[in-house]
């Protein structure tokens, strides 16, 4: 059994996921010592703000990592890296990508002071947190996912991709936390109102993850060791949070406990509680 000291170091270990969908994706995981904002489709007002309702001070942030430079994730990128003055991570390529999409009110292409490129599939350090980004397929640049450990937890945030390839799913192996893309039903995406164009898109395998693509993976190659599922990116206009919920609740039956598999549902509008482990 663990000692009270070790208890007490794996619960400074954290996920907040302050906004996910398609309006903008930020997430904040932290340890006892780190604070990274993972993407920022908020703008800089909303960030700070959803940050201080959860009782914390966005000043503390020690880095903002980028997986893939679609608005969604990086609309409020310019504004939190200039107020924050934090090193900014993220490929060569979704780098070039964001400098060309940012841009000032006088058209000048974004710059920042303290970017950080890494590589898909080598590990690096910010502070006392080891991330490990990864190739997933999407329609971007360099898209990546990426997997963190700190303080004997594991915690991985995958979303955007088309579908679950075996080096995902290897990457995933053995986490606490684990927050995947459940975006859509693919029935009410065939009968909804986006065009065929953007149906197909999103039905592509660099699209988006559906429910059932989801589910498979859980009724199949998942290792069910989470603690905390929490599904992300829903689709508002595809998808509906019960849906989402019960078709990856059947997929987990069996293995779900007190313990293991609890699953959340990430919202648009409002952040999660902080999954601490």
């Amino acid at each position: 059994m663990p000692s009270p000291t070790s208890y007490a170091r794996r619960m400074a270990v954290s996920l907040t996921v302050l906004a996910s969908g398609s309006r903008g994706n930020c997430s904040i995981v932290a340890s006892g010592r780190t604070r990274i904002l993972v993407d920022a489709g908020l703008s800089g007002r909303e960030t700070f703000k959803r940050v201080k309702a959860g009782g914390e001070d966005p000043h503390t942030l020690s880095a903002i990592l980028i997986s893939h430079e679609h608005s969604d994730h990086i609309c409020g990128l310019a504004a939190l890296a200039k107020k924050l003055g934090v090193p900014v991570y993220l490929t060569g390529a979704t780098y070039q990508a964001c400098r060309k999409l940012l841009r000032d009110k006088a058209g000048i292409t974004w710059k920042h002071d303290r970017i950080e490129t890494f590589t898909s599939g080598s590990s690096f350090q910010v502070g006392d947190i080891s991330v490990t980004p990864f190739t997933i397929p999407h329609d971007a640049a360099d898209p990546v996912a990426f997997t963190f450990r700190a303080e004997g937890v594991k915690l991985a945030i995958v979303t955007d991709l088309g579908y679950m390839p075996a080096s995902v799913r290897h990457h995933v192996h053995g986490c606490d936390v684990l927050m995947l893309e459940s975006n859509h039903d693919l029935e009410m995406l065939r009968g909804g109102p986006y065009p065929w164009s953007v149906k197909q898109r999103v039905m592509s395998r660099v699209g988006h993850l559906s429910n059932d693509a989801l589910a498979e993976f859980f009724s199949s190659d998942y290792d069910g060791n989470a603690a905390f599922v929490v599904l992300a990116h829903l689709s508002e206009q595809n998808n509906h949070p019960e849906l989402a919920r019960g078709t990856a609740e059947r997929a987990l039956s069996g293995r779900r406990t007190l313990l293991h598999n609890r699953v959340l549902l990430a919202s648009q509008s409002a952040p999660l509680e902080p999954l601490r482990l």
